[in-house]
């Protein structure tokens, strides 16, 4: 797949959505939070827990280092999964306090490669969240490949989904595009919203798409 072929399904995805103001938070490290926190979840139930620790006064790095786990998990209920996330959420704070003195300033400021490594050396932070943080809260070109892009591209025949690994998809996608921070943030905020519109898991809405006909292959239902 050449790079006119990356750069032309972006430009069709812009010219349907406009830009998407993603991803929403008020502060680098409500983007953090949220991050964790959307995983095996919606969006709408992660604002919610999210809206729990402001009223609760506890979304900083100091503040929720010290809420109790339980209270914590109580806290962020609506993001599913609950028990688990709270204890990532405090692994993930515990480090930051040990190892950065709970400057979230310091950690994101490390170049974008030592940025991801140290962030994947978290229990619980698997690759995708990694580069969610990298790209929405230190603002550095880190591509976020997640199950729409699979889904997307696999579907057009760009990529075999069963054999592509995340790190190849990754790289597929940062070695065609120019490095740059506002495009990888836009580009992947198109591709998901492509794929809740569009590129469903299932009954997708092939003949409407943005990108139908955008190669010879009709894409695979």
């Amino acid at each position: 797949m050449a790079k006119k072929d990356l750069l032309e399904i972006y430009q069709r995805l812009y010219k349907r959505f406009g830009p998407q103001h993603w991803w929403p938070g008020d502060t680098p490290f409500e983007v953090i939070i949220g991050a964790i926190l959307t995983q095996n979840t919606n969006w709408s139930n992660v604002e919610k827990a999210i809206n729990n620790l402001k009223k609760a006064k506890a979304l900083t790095p100091d503040k929720l280092h010290q809420t109790r786990l339980s209270e914590l998990s109580e806290l962020i209920r609506p993001a599913g999964y609950y028990n688990v996330k709270a204890k990532r959420l405090k692994t993930f704070i515990d480090w930051l306090m040990e190892n950065y003195d709970g400057d979230l300033d310091r950690l994101l400021a490390l170049p974008t490669a030592s940025l991801r490594e140290a962030l994947l050396s978290v229990r619980g932070i698997g690759p995708e969240t990694a580069d969610s943080i990298v790209l929405y809260a230190a603002g550095q070109p880190s591509f976020v490949v997640d199950a729409y892009t699979y889904r997307i591209f696999s579907r057009h025949r760009y990529v075999p989904e069963e054999d592509t690994g995340y790190d190849e998809l990754k790289a597929f996608f940062e070695d065609s595009l120019e490095k740059d921070a506002k495009l990888f943030n836009e580009y992947h905020a198109l591709l998901v919203r492509l794929g809740k519109e569009f590129c469903k898991k299932s009954k997708p809405l092939c003949a409407e798409c943005p990108l139908n006909g955008i190669n010879d292959y009709p894409p695979i239902p």
